[in-house]
């Protein structure tokens, strides 16, 4: 069976040579990955759109990016408002990812 995801490391690589070529050595540790996790991509985004508002309605976590947040969040003793500001998250979505 065919991988669904969408490759995001060439998807970003064409975004940075058109639209942002002054930012590609900021992008280069991530675009020499095979695959990016959810959190990079977030991260990507950051650093490529950093300009207007940033909307979660349409974020999706994969379990393993779930899991560094939770593990960030035990190894740095921080409450959910804390992980959730960090990360810009809900603590609604915190308190359901830890049930």
């Amino acid at each position: 069976m065919e991988n669904k995801e969408p490759d995001y490391v060439r998807i970003f690589s064409d975004i940075i040579s058109k639209k942002f070529p002054e930012k590609k050595s900021s992008c280069k540790h991530f675009l020499k990955k095979e695959k990016l996790s959810s959190l990079e991509v977030i991260a990507l985004n950051r650093i490529l759109f950093h300009d207007g508002e940033i909307n979660n309605d349409h974020r999706s976590y994969d379990h393993e990016s779930i899991t560094q947040i939770l593990e960030y969040q035990r190894k740095h003793r921080m409450t959910n408002t804390e992980i959730a500001s960090v990360f810009k998250l809900s603590r609604n979505t915190l308190a359901a990812w830890k049930k």
